[in-house]
């Protein structure tokens, strides 16, 4: 907006104006703006630069500080003393200056009237103005709009006139027209314009924290409503009220600081919010502290950085000592207040909770410097609980303590691990002692914390504590020796042979008791033993093939017991590898065989011996026909490898069953061999399906093959 345009505000605003630099009237509340609004000055030739015309009296009821003048003659400016100057020679002057003056506190306009002019001036307002000839051209600027100004949140009476438009074309036959959000848009009525005088007022009370500015559009028309000035653009400002207190975005915030800390360390900031115009005191905060809880070793503890909001300690490192504190956490309550913290400020309430956290200046000491434990030979488990003090936070790695052995445990029988319950050492055996062997332990023992201790703290003597351990003695079992025995022996060896002689060791050597035997698993019954020698010897045959056996081995288990009071037990294993013996004949696999009655392959069957026995007691195996008299005759084995035979037809068979019989032979010494039969079945063949007969099989006997040895004869 152009300054000859904006400077024309307060000659606009309805007001009471008084002629020759008089003062509007005390009053007893300062109102920002000038103080005088119409000025009057003798013309008395031409004016030199340099040369004061006058001094305007202006206050923004906040001090006058950085506030700027804007004059619509740009040879003139007002300076410091408030003293409107010109700045280059004036030969002659328009009648009429505005001065423009504004602060963030202020915005008003004030006119400066030149009388005595030498030749009376014959020009329209239009022509003091500048607008000349160009008005006719451009018509925005035949409308004076000065930008307005509105206070939010006036009481009634509504409506009220709050600035004037003026037409350089006044005329009673044009009307002004006011649009845009406001007036005849959206918040709608806000704003309305007399037609007549162009005065501008507002009819309802306005809240600048929902729309702070409003632009709306001015113009005149003719009664036809034809457009004869305008538009121009209205700018209406909402002036700020202090009608909102500052709020914090939480209630309570919370913060820490380490014990310890210098002073002015920072702990936190506090953040409060102003809706209020930032650009003014009203929402200038500062910050305060109404109250610490609790108020000692001082109630001045904590600072906070009034315009900024950062609380920073206060207190001494010395002081600030999380052991000697009465509490851990302190309550702040801070108010934050616009105006600047003036008086008539408005205020919002927080709480601050601060934290005094730990820092590992205390080492751990044990409550004794010795500990004695009693613990069973044989055992294991937690045989003591150490306990240590740490001044420390418990729940930091400043206070939790770290256990180590750092003697006595060369062959690392015991363990310590920390309790997170209650920050004890357990002392723990995680091999069994043996009382025999040493009936007492001296364990040194060091506890540390998680965190390094500052730099100026140590661990001393109180850091560490010994542990005596006494190993009670108990009945133990007896021990066998070797645990499992392994032994090799013959399968069907005789009833009664024997097998292995047990060996067990009672590990009371301070003890004279006796050891008895028996026999606590069996899985086949093949075995005894003498109760007190140990020896072992069969009650049954032992068999390789039985399914007790696995990988030829047969496992059994003996117990031992003592005499003592109570008696002990203890367990051995019996491992016997046994041998193979050729005691299984072979037999012949597939059992059942088919060939087509007209095929010309006359291969019938590959067959294989199987025998459970081992080698060399099983192949390589000898597959030959039976010995009933004739069978070489239509049949023929011939022997494929080491295991397998090729059974072969010599001529064709009819749709029958025949049962084959062989006789196969392992290799063992002696050797065994088994007679068996191969069932045949000649089929009959079509379209790749086999139609067999389902019929008893017939034994090839010499009856038979003699009939088909004649009828094959016949047909020749």
């Amino acid at each position: 907006m152009k300054i000859g345009v904006r400077i024309l505000l307060a000659f606009l605003v309805p007001q009471v104006v008084h002629v020759g630099c008089q003062d509007d009237g005390a009053h007893e509340a300062c109102v920002p703006g000038f103080q005088v609004k119409h000025y009057q000055v003798a013309y008395s030739g031409p004016i030199q630069e340099g040369q004061v015309l006058l001094q305007v009296k202006f206050d923004d009821c906040a001090g006058n500080e950085d506030v700027k003048f804007e004059v619509s003659d740009p040879g003139f400016h007002v300076d410091g003393d408030l003293n409107l100057v010109s700045q280059r020679d004036v030969p002659h002057r328009s009648p009429v200056l505005f001065i423009h003056g504004l602060s963030m506190h202020a915005a008003d306009t004030a006119q400066v009237e030149v009388t005595g002019l030498p030749v009376p001036s014959t020009q329209s307002l239009r022509d003091i103005l500048g607008l000349g000839d160009s008005l006719l051209q451009r018509s925005k600027r035949s409308l004076l709009v000065p930008p307005m100004v509105v206070t939010e949140n006036q009481r009634a009476p509504f409506p009220r006139i709050i600035g004037r438009v003026i037409s350089v074309e006044a005329s009673r036959n044009h009307i002004f027209r006011l649009t845009g959000p406001g007036a005849d848009q959206d918040p709608k009525g806000l704003f309305t314009i007399d037609i007549d005088t162009g005065d501008v007022s507002v009819s309802r009370s306005l809240d600048r924290e929902a729309i702070d500015s409003y632009q709306l559009e001015v113009s005149t028309t003719d009664f036809a409503g034809n457009l004869v000035e305008g538009p121009a653009i209205l700018v209406i400002i909402v002036i700020d009220q202090n009608d909102n207190r500052p709020i914090f975005k939480e209630t309570r915030y919370t913060g820490e600081v380490l014990e310890g800390s210098p002073t002015g360390t920072t702990v936190m900031r506090m953040m409060a919010f102003d809706a209020d115009d930032p650009a003014t005191d009203n929402a200038a905060l500062r910050y305060n502290i109404v109250r610490q809880s609790p108020a000692n070793p001082t109630s001045n503890m904590f600072y906070i950085d009034a315009e900024r909001g950062d609380i920073v300690t206060a207190i001494s490192s010395v002081l600030l000592d999380r052991e000697t504190l009465p509490t851990t956490t302190y309550e702040l309550e801070i108010v934050a207040k616009d105006m600047a913290g003036s008086e008539v400020g408005l205020t919002g309430t927080a709480t601050a909770t601060i934290t005094i956290t730990d820092k590992n200046d205390h080492a751990p000491e044990f409550t004794h410097p010795l500990f004695e434990a009693y613990v069973n030979e044989g055992s294991t488990g937690v045989v003591v609980n150490l306990t240590v003090d740490d001044r420390d936070d418990p729940a930091t790695g400043a206070g939790r303590a770290i256990y180590s052995i750092i003697n006595g445990d060369a062959a690392q029988s015991f363990e310590i691990h920390t309790n997170p319950d209650n920050n004890e050492g357990m002392l723990s055996v995680v091999k069994p002692l043996d009382y025999e062997a040493t009936a007492f332990h001296t364990l040194l023992i060091k506890v540390e914390n998680e965190d390094p201790l500052v730099f100026d703290v140590g661990y001393g003597p109180s850091s560490t504590a010994t542990v005596h351990v006494t190993v009670l003695d108990i009945n133990e079992g007896p021990v066998f020796f070797p645990d499992p025995l392994t032994v090799t022996r013959m399968e069907n060896i005789p009833v009664g042979s024997f097998v292995a002689s047990l060996n067990a060791t009672d590990p009371d050597i301070l003890q004279i008791q006796g050891i008895r035997y028996a026999v606590l698993r069996d899985p086949a019954g093949w075995l005894s033993v003498n109760p007190v020698r140990g020896t072992v010897n069969t009650s049954a045959s032992l068999d390789r093939e039985s399914p007790y056996v696995r990988d030829n081995r047969y496992t059994a288990v003996f117990i031992a017991t003592d005499n003592g009071s109570p008696p002990a037990t203890g367990t051995g294993t019996l491992v016997i590898h046994l041998e193979d013996y050729n005691d299984n004949a072979p037999y012949v696999v597939p059992s059942v065989a088919r060939v087509c009655e007209d095929a010309h392959d006359m291969n019938v069957a590959i067959v294989g011996g199987r025998d459970k026995d081992l080698t060399p007691n099983a192949a390589p195996f000898k597959i030959e026909l039976g010995k009933q008299p004739g069978l070489d005759k239509t049949w023929k084995v011939t022997r494929v490898n080491s295991t397998h035979s090729q059974i072969m037809l010599l001529h064709s068979l009819k749709k029958a069953n025949y049962q084959l019989p062989l006789l196969i032979t392992d290799s063992g010494e002696p050797p065994l061999s088994n007679s068996t039969e191969v069932k045949v079945q000649v089929c009959v063949c079509k379209k790749n399906k086999m139609h067999c007969s389902s019929a008893h099989s017939h034994h090839v006997s010499l009856f038979m093959l003699l009939a088909t040895l004649l009828l094959t004869l016949l047909c020749l």
